[in-house]
């Protein structure tokens, strides 16, 4: 439906919202404030931390606003966004490229994705930088490129296959550097016969034997990364494990053309490719649009809706949510927007009557009933026993359900639930920590009053005892009769003289008898 004409680039808008969060991580920190001049591709929010991606500017302008704003998201809640008017001119800030990747170090080249902002634009906006740095040191043999667009209606990565092959291989090229990989495999699906015509034609010019196109059939969810995994290298991921661990890493095909735009033309992530589709669309098109972009602007570009319209929804007709209002930005996470003619009154929701069709079609080879039950009433323990988050939500379940439930809803729910709880005990972990330490730090201190205090009082009766011993002596030499000593004085006197005479006589005799042993 909208592959029938060339990727149609969007009218520069006048106004661009950019949430702080467009990625799996923490949001961006504003590094702007209102009134300040902005260049194409300045950095306006840097990235906190390692799992975080920085926002830069789509285009030259003024900063107008940071506050929060209704942004494309299943809650439907606001978040924080930095609100741009555009210039008209599109000026560039100054930029660097770099002309030979390979000369580089994986490590500058990660640090160059990381600052550039680039995330997994299939949907997952992880950021490629940490995807590219396998945990654990784990080894990468084999990169497959995810070009399985199996989802109806979505077809940017097809067309940015056939008008971008030469970007997709430059790509692929450098994240296979990155990693190390041995081989690289673009999975393609068997009905995008140009795409493949054009992406084995820039490989043949090229002479890069490491990249193959792999060919696999069009079968609904096989772009799921373990579903691919599956099909593509007959390995299959562990449960909860990643592809990483049995030395496989995927990327998406969007996410190859950014890297090649990142390293060697010095661009950050400020636009992408997206789908404007649905029967409830006048004129269906790819368009290249930079993030931010009001979708009401883009729908009007678009010849805008049909009488019959009744749904906007951000994804595919599967995997993806409806939109309150066509008064949101695009985001890097938006790979489509669907205009749906459906019927105004949904179905009714009927009880489960356990059929198991669910369980028969779920790619992840889950119970999806008991999921369902298990949401539904809160048991989120159980609901991580039966391995919620090995759930890709597809919808399969959901689409076969005869009873109407809308069990990825539930699935979502139970998934944010649990992600909100473990948020809470990190947040009180961090609280206890706080608290113990600050505990310890008391102690401690009380504990070095204490022992000062003990050597004061110490020293204080050292000091008392000494007053006291020095007084009792003053008080015994005070109390002694003058008389007494006196008469004692005296008696010593006199057994000094006599003690004196003693040592006179005794020498006399001594000198008296000598003479008498030897006359003269």
């Amino acid at each position: 439906m909208s592959t029938g004409h060339a990727i149609v680039k969007a009218k520069l808008p006048e106004k661009l919202i950019l949430p702080l969060q467009q990625h799996i991580g923490v949001a961006a920190k504003p590094l702007v404030k209102p009134g300040d001049h902005v260049l194409k591709g300045q950095v306006l929010a840097e990235a906190r931390g390692n799992i975080s991606a920085p926002i830069h500017s789509p285009t030259s302008g003024e900063i107008i606003d940071i506050s929060e704003y209704p942004v494309p998201h299943p809650s439907g809640l606001n978040a924080l966004c930095i609100v741009l008017n555009s210039d008209g001119k599109d000026t560039w800030c100054e930029r660097h490229p770099l002309k030979n990747a390979q000369t580089e170090s994986p490590e500058k080249l990660r640090q160059r994705i990381y600052q550039a902002g680039i995330v997994g634009l299939g949907g997952a906006t992880f950021p490629t930088s940490v995807k590219l740095n396998p945990p654990n040191q784990a080894r990468i043999d084999t990169l497959i490129i995810n070009a399985a667009e199996c989802e109806p209606y979505i077809s940017c990565d097809d067309m940015l296959m056939r008008e971008y092959a030469e970007e997709v291989i430059s790509g692929c090229e450098i994240i296979q550097y990155i990693v190390s990989a041995n081989a690289c495999l673009i999975a393609i699906e068997d009905n995008k016969p140009q795409a493949i015509k054009a992406l084995r034609s820039v490989i043949k010019q090229r002479a890069v034997p490491a990249i193959s196109v792999i060919v696999i059939p069009s079968i609904y969810p096989t772009g799921g990364e373990k579903q691919l995994v599956k099909v593509v290298t007959r390995k299959e991921i562990p449960c909860d494990g990643l592809p990483s661990d049995i030395g496989v890493l995927v990327q998406n095909v969007a996410t190859a053309v950014a890297i090649h735009k990142a390293i060697h033309l010095g661009e950050p992530l400020i636009s992408r490719v997206i789908t404007i589709t649905g029967e409830g669309i006048k004129a269906p098109q790819n368009m290249h649009v930079l993030i931010g972009t009001p979708m009401a602007e883009l729908i009007a570009q678009c010849a805008g809706y049909h009488e019959q319209a009744s749904k906007l929804i951000m994804g595919g007709p599967m995997m993806g949510f409806s939109l309150p209002t066509d008064e949101l930005p695009v985001t890097r996470a938006c790979n489509c927007l669907l205009v749906e003619n459906s019927p105004v009154q949904p179905p009714a929701t009927l009880p489960c009557i356990r059929c198991g069709a669910c369980a028969q079609v779920c790619p992840a080879q889950l119970l999806p009933q008991q999921l369902f039950w298990h949401a539904s009433s809160k048991n989120f323990d159980m609901v991580q026993d039966y391995h919620l988050f090995d759930c890709i939500e597809c919808g399969c379940c959901a689409h076969v359900c005869p009873s109407q439930i809308p069990l990825v809803q539930y699935y979502r729910f139970a998934k944010t639930e649990i992600w909100n709880q473990e948020r809470e005990r990190i947040k009180s972990d961090h609280a206890r920590t706080r608290h113990d330490f600050r505990q310890a730090r008391l102690d401690r201190e009380k504990k070095v009053r204490e022992e000062k205090l003990r050597k004061k009082k110490e020293l204080l009766a050292k000091k008392k005892q000494a007053e006291a011993t020095a007084a009792k002596n003053n008080n015994e030499a005070t109390d002694i009769d003058p008389k007494k000593a006196a008469i004692e004085a005296a008696m010593k006197r006199v057994q000094a003289k006599k003690a004196t005479q003693s040592a006179t006589q005794s020498v006399s005799q001594s000198s008296a008898q000598s003479t008498q042993e030897h006359p003269s």
